[in-house]
């Protein structure tokens, strides 16, 4: 079965540079890791991907669909908004504050449905 490209984006330097580490380990499947912020990401940047995960962290998702058995052949997207803007851990400014890129992701979503028809 031939692998699908899989696509990681996360924007914290740390977080992307363990990704890395655990693709090498063989943990998460193997893929590409870009540091850009969702906002800079376009439907064509995501061209040839099967699997793209937002919002990566370290790779949580990707290593938790390995658990449930879902092949890293399957298409799947997937994503974890950050909560900050939402919660204690922020500044209390919820859709005011910058950190909420739920919009963002939505207007990616909305651009690949839109450049794949469906």
């Amino acid at each position: 079965v031939d692998r699908l490209m899989v696509y990681y984006n996360e924007n914290d330097r740390f977080a992307a540079a363990w990704l890395r580490e655990l693709i090498k380990a063989g943990l998460i499947a193997p893929g590409d890791v870009d540091e850009r912020s969702i906002a800079d990401v376009r439907a064509g940047d995501l061209a040839g991907y099967g699997q793209c995960h937002f919002f990566a962290g370290i790779g949580g998702w990707s290593y938790a669909l390995r658990l449930a058995g879902w092949p890293d052949e399957t298409s799947v997207w997937t994503g974890s908004c950050p909560c900050q803007p939402f919660s204690a851990a922020g500044k209390g400014q919820a859709l005011a504050d910058p950190g909420h890129l739920w919009p963002e992701w939505e207007r990616l979503i909305a651009e690949c449905l839109e450049v794949t028809g469906t």
